[in-house]
């Protein structure tokens, strides 16, 4: 993990292991492929840069860089609050060309259940979410989704518990134990 930010082929099997859970991530946040696209960039850019701090002890890879993730996607929601108060939005983001739209907006599309899930659960706690989402959304462990918000495991287990049981109070449909898989593309405590 160290070597990511320094070899390139390291990186690159890095990138090609985890790219799939981040797009799915990215594509469940966003409406918009470039925003999608950026999300990804990030994440992996934040990896690159926090690799020599990585603790195998404290979680797998994957966990790791689903708390990255959500650091990250955190900071790029409280950067475009302050963006949409100050001024409307800027055009020259525009980047990808039109096959990478076209394939973000199928991916976008694939995801809308992923996104119907996570506003359905808007009214748990944020800890309930947050646990919920990594384990019956993004397919981590109960382990991992806690190494990813850095609490315990005991600790996850109940917020899981609890999360699952507020949504089964609500008769809103099962949250499902595995995540959707898809054709290849390329906060909390």
């Amino acid at each position: 993990m160290a070597r990511i930010g320094e070899d390139p082929e390291a990186f690159e099997a890095f990138y090609r292991e985890h790219v799939e859970a981040m797009l799915r991530y990215a594509t469940r946040r966003s409406r918009d492929p470039h925003a999608a696209a950026d999300l990804v960039a990030d994440v992996f850019l934040a990896a690159i840069s926090s690799a020599a701090g990585y603790r195998e002890e404290l979680g797998s890879q994957i966990a790791w860089l689903h708390g990255i993730a959500r650091k990250v996607a955190a900071a790029e929601n409280r950067r475009a609050a302050r963006a949409w108060v100050a001024e409307s939005r800027i055009s020259g983001r525009r980047l990808l060309d039109a096959d990478d739209i076209a394939r973000l907006e199928e991916r976008i599309d694939a995801e809308r259940e992923g996104r119907a899930l996570i506003e359905r659960m808007a009214s748990l706690p944020v800890g309930q979410r947050a646990v919920l989402e990594l384990v019956a959304v993004d397919g981590l462990t109960v382990a991992e989704a806690a190494a990813a918000l850095g609490i315990n495991a005991v600790a996850a287990r109940v917020r899981l518990h609890r999360a699952r049981s507020a949504l089964k109070d609500t008769s809103a449909r099962v949250v499902p134990e595995t995540p959707p898989t898809f054709p290849s593309l390329m906060e909390v405590r």
